[in-house]
């Protein structure tokens, strides 16, 4: 679960919010939820997602106004319109605004979880990097978030995995020291560059045959990380 994919609710809705919070939840995604703008925008600052669903009709500002707001916060999050808004207008306009779809409401839940399944899928491919790498006896699954060594899920703490996704998108390719930092301390603040050599070190004793002669991630010595894959 501490991988899963992060999602935000902002729906004035309290019975929406719920359903959506026990849809998402079950399907094993870590979900936040926002009642207006100004919850969402705050929930945006402490702990960017991976994907929010966003309600047209907030009580303190029109979602159409909040798109950008979003993206201008957390460029690389993905956003679905949920709105009982139908009109043809507001779907382009939602659209134009950089929503990667729109659902209108009533919705079935099954046929959600498989557009937020389409918008992480689209949101890997759209950084340029790959969406599964196999490195050694370790499988890396991008989409689903999800950990595997010699067939047993790896459970990562949501930094580890950042740290680990950001080198497995680009595979072979030397990521900086700063390029991990801010990936996974967003605040300028909190990078330090031994916080970030805590973690590798942490990844390393779950992933590596033997974490003092590592062979899936790599030092590229005062430069920052590279993840060797398979082939």
């Amino acid at each position: 679960m501490s991988n899963a994919a992060s999602i935000l609710i902002i729906d004035d809705e309290p019975h929406i919010r719920r359903l959506l919070h026990g849809t998402l939840t079950r399907a094993d995604y870590r979900v936040t939820e926002a009642g207006s703008a100004r919850q969402a925008l705050a929930e945006l600052d402490a702990n960017p997602p991976d994907i929010v669903l966003l309600d047209l009709g907030l009580p303190d500002r029109d979602g159409l106004e909040l798109l950008p707001l979003i993206q201008q916060k957390a460029k690389k999050t993905a956003v679905l319109v949920v709105s009982a808004r139908e009109a043809t207008d507001e779907k382009v306009a939602a659209l134009d605004l950089g929503a990667i779809d729109y659902v209108t409401k009533p919705f079935d839940t099954e046929e959600l979880l498989a557009r937020v399944r389409v918008a992480l899928r689209s949101r890997v491919v759209a950084d340029g990097g790959r969406s599964s790498v196999e490195a050694g006896d370790v499988t890396i699954d991008l989409v689903q978030r999800r950990i595997h060594r010699n067939g047993e899920e790896v459970h990562l703490t949501p930094k580890e995995f950042t740290v680990v996704a950001e080198l497995a998108r680009y595979p072979g390719r030397v990521i900086t020291h700063d390029k991990l930092l801010a990936a996974v301390w967003p605040r300028d603040y909190e990078r330090h560059i031994e916080y970030l050599r805590v973690i590798v070190r942490n990844i390393r004793q779950k992933l590596e045959e033997d974490a003092a002669q590592p062979a899936i991630i790599v030092n590229e010595l005062g430069v920052g990380y590279r993840l060797i894959a398979t082939g």
